[in-house]
């Protein structure tokens, strides 16, 4: 029984492909490779209507063709919609051309063979690959001249196949053994890869109970099978790890439950829908579960629920029109991957959608919520709510070990991001436009410092911030990514508020904080609040060589005579300005630090212009009379030299 409770996590989607439902008249095949439903009315004869993913929902393609004979098994445009391909016996595929939308009937290509066909897909938009007993085989449809010609092909005997369009991979049981061997079909190239383990003894695989699809860009083989000690239902997931390499089994699904099953991909998470209790099982590959003999078994990421209630609006008289509510896990449900769900006798066609909120809810650890969240597509602004909630006062002390681990959990894959792109930036020659270069793709979810600061803001000034804040830091420094200016500046405002001098000496000391003069400007305009700010902020000015930025500090502070040493070492003899010093030092109001100034000068002048005097452009003359009204016992100083 389904104990949803108004709770669900998987929902269909909210405008279904409408199509013509089954009937006596009409029969409905569908297209996994290009998504697109077919309703065939009387053979083609009183038309067929295509309709698929589109820019609207009513992205149609209608006309009709000769009823050949035979009842249609399967019907399938090439991916450019230009050819359509039509088995109606078991030996032989129809070509029909296109210009436009319209089929030229007159030029239908038939070509026989002398097998059983299990069936075709197409690999390009002139070339299919006929499935048979005996065997894989890629044709070249050429339409001017109404032929098919072969170009490659495989010999192997074969029961029945399973296709993966994403992958281009077909899945084919074999006659012989009952192998299962995956097989790469592409314009002009069959690749046979390395068989699936099914184990000792070679146990018969029925179709039914195959499922391929991609689970984190993975071909995955899906195998569902009875438990031989519990006598429940489980399924194997192997996996094509990599070229050459044979599918593994890597991971079991406890699905806890015997009956009918049906198995979706969404979002990198495989569902396993049960008809009888008409629930849903999310299973989440990555997630760490209990490891046998190198084989990963997972239970459900939390107790199955049905998919959420659908009322389907009918067409009506009435402005509000009538609702009807769909049976959902009915028996007219076919699956298709990876998140298909098409309902033939009541002519709809759905994608099932991941509905995170209700699962934030539902799974109560927040560690594992978070492995759970990084992997998923729309898991970022979760996310970011979950860990708003857990740095609130109402966590603060009990949350601290969990946070860490979740800091952890984030900055691993924010340290990859970074590593990556400072690789791509560094291989990157001079000549070569970024454009034209292979860009990285990010990870599914990426939390960088300015969505945690974002975070950090609505904490600010509470009692537990700075731990919070040194703990996120921690973490950054754990997987070697640097502070950034926002994130430092936050940090600096909080041991600044806290009195935590100490700390902040320690994290400038150890380069912890972003060292630049936006930061260090930032130090300075608390330096009010204590001396050892400002210190702080030079100590940090220094190491990024601001050398500037220092000597004005210290013109401001009053130490003159530290500022001139400075001056003289990091900017040369030449570049010191004379009257910004001597203006300082006038200021002090202290005659032998002016005395010590100015002689200072006077020695440069004579090692610079050979004079004791001062160049006009200077501006020095008022600080020259100073100095003559101060100190008359020396030699008197003439104000200018051109």
């Amino acid at each position: 029984m389904d104990n949803s409770n108004g709770i669900h996590y998987i929902e269909l989607s909210p405008n279904p492909i409408r199509f013509d439902a089954v009937s006596q008249l009409t029969n409905v095949f569908f297209d996994d490779s290009n998504k697109q439903i077919f309703a065939v009315r009387s053979g083609g004869a009183t038309g067929v209507v295509v309709k698929g993913p589109g820019p609207t929902e009513d992205t149609v393609i209608s006309f009709c063709m000769n009823d050949r004979g035979g009842d249609i098994r399967s019907i399938k445009f090439s991916p450019d919609n230009q050819i359509l391909a039509v088995q109606r016996k078991e030996n032989a595929v129809e070509f029909i051309c296109f210009h436009g939308d319209q089929p030229l009937l007159q030029d239908i290509i038939t070509h026989q063979v002398k097998t059983t066909i299990h069936g075709f897909v197409w690999v390009h938009n002139r070339e299919v690959a006929l499935i048979s007993n005996t065997g894989v085989e890629v044709y070249t449809v050429v339409a001017e001249k109404r032929q098919v010609r072969s170009v490659k092909s495989l010999s192997i005997s074969i029961k029945w196949f399973a296709w993966c369009c994403d992958a281009n991979v077909a899945l084919l049981c074999t006659s012989e053994g009952n192998s299962l061997i995956p097989v790469l079909v592409k314009q002009k190239v069959i690749t046979k890869l390395p068989k699936v383990d099914l184990g000792s003894p070679s146990r018969d695989v029925q179709e039914s109970k195959v499922t391929l699809g991609q689970v984190y860009g993975i071909l995955a083989v899906l195998i569902l099978q009875q438990n031989t000690s519990s006598g429940q239902m489980e399924v194997e997931v192997h996996l094509l790890n990599g070229p050459g390499l044979a599918p593994r089994k890597c991971h079991i699904l406890r699905l806890s439950l015997v009956g009918r099953f049906a198995i979706n991909t969404v979002d990198n998470l495989i569902v396993v829908h049960h008809q009888a209790t008409g629930t849903s099982l999310l299973f989440d590959i990555s997630l760490p579960g209990e490891v046998i003999n190198d084989v990963t078994h997972h239970a459900p990421i939390t107790p199955g629920r049905s998919i959420k209630p659908f009322g389907l609006k009918l067409p009506s008289l009435s402005p509000d029109g009538q609702i009807l509510q769909c049976e959902l896990y009915s028996t007219h449900w076919v699956l298709f991957q990876p998140n298909i769900v098409i309902d033939a006798k009541l002519g709809c066609m759905w994608y099932l959608n991941l509905c995170i909120e209700p699962l934030c809810n539902l799974i109560s650890d927040r560690i594992r919520l978070t492995e759970f969240l990084l992997q998923r597509s729309y898991g970022k602004q979760a996310l970011l709510r979950v860990v708003a909630q857990l740095v609130d006062d109402q966590y603060k002390g009990s949350m601290l070990p969990v946070l860490e681990t979740i800091f952890s959990k984030i900055n691993k894959i924010y340290a990859s991001w970074v590593q990556l792109e400072l690789q791509n930036q560094t291989a990157q020659p001079s000549n070569v436009k970024t454009s034209s270069l292979k860009q990285s793709s990010p990870p599914i979810v990426l939390i960088e410092q300015l969505d945690m600061v974002q975070i950090f803001q609505r904490i600010a000034r509470r009692s537990y911030t700075e731990s919070i804040l040194m703990l996120y830091l921690q973490s950054l420094n754990k997987f070697n990514i640097a502070a950034q200016e926002e994130l430092s500046k936050m940090i600096v405002s909080e041991l600044i508020n806290n009195r935590s001098f100490d700390t902040l000496r320690r994290l400038v000391s150890y380069s912890m904080l972003m060292e630049s003069k936006a930061v260090a400007c930032f130090l300075l305009a608390h330096s009010d609040v204590d001396t050892a700010i400002s210190q702080v902020a030079i100590d940090m000015l220094g190491r990024i060589q601001a050398h500037e930025i220092i000597i004005e500090v210290m013109l401001g502070q009053g130490k003159v005579i530290d500022a001139l040493r400075l001056a003289k070492n990091s900017l040369g003899l030449d570049k010191v300005p004379a009257r910004k010093f001597l203006e300082a030092a006038h200021k002090t109001k202290d005659d032998l630090i002016f005395h010590s100034v100015f002689r200072f000068f006077q020695m440069r002048n004579l090692k610079l212009y050979e004079t004791l005097s001062f160049p006009k452009a200077e501006q020095c003359t008022e600080f020259i009379q100073h100095y003559n009204n101060t100190f008359p016992a020396d030699n008197s100083i003439k104000p200018a030299v051109s």
